[in-house]
């Protein structure tokens, strides 16, 4: 299976959030949702750690 894109997580992570902020979910899955999400936000945030760093070692190489 291929690893997702930054716009495919986004997007489960707001489907996370959505869920959570609704309430309607047993205490157990809620907190396993939870888990998703923190998971997932780490995910994005490292990705776009590794696309600035790509982005600047560019401009680097073009200055």
């Amino acid at each position: 299976m291929s690893e997702q894109t930054f716009e495919e997580k986004q997007k489960q992570l707001e489907e996370i959030v959505a869920k959570l902020e609704s309430g309607n979910a047993p205490l157990e899955e809620m907190i396993r949702m939870y888990e998703e999400g923190e998971a997932l936000y780490k995910d994005c945030a490292d990705m776009l750690d590794a696309y600035e760093k790509r982005l600047n070692a560019t401009d680097k190489e073009n200055a």
